[in-house]
């Protein structure tokens, strides 16, 4: 099943951002502005790439080393 992800826009330190989960863009001086970046960012989030080896660490500091398939991209969309 694939994923899906929601960026959101959403004023923030006095401008607006697009916003995934608990993460926050930069800000930007317009809606329009915040809105055009995460379409951009939500496209780009669903292209391919190739397979490879990543580390990570989670949210309890731990490290992990797992293979990312480069096909295995969520679906992504701007919730405005």
């Amino acid at each position: 099943m694939m994923a899906k992800i929601h960026y959101r826009i959403v004023q923030h330190d006095g401008g607006w951002a697009y916003k995934l989960e608990d993460v926050f863009s930069e800000p930007f001086t317009s809606k329009a502005a915040a809105l055009a970046a995460a379409k951009r960012v939500a496209l780009e989030q669903q292209l391919g790439g190739e397979t490879t080896q990543i580390e990570y660490q989670d949210e309890a500091g731990q490290w992990h080393s797992e293979r990312s398939d480069g096909g295995d991209r969520p679906e992504a969309d701007v919730v405005a």
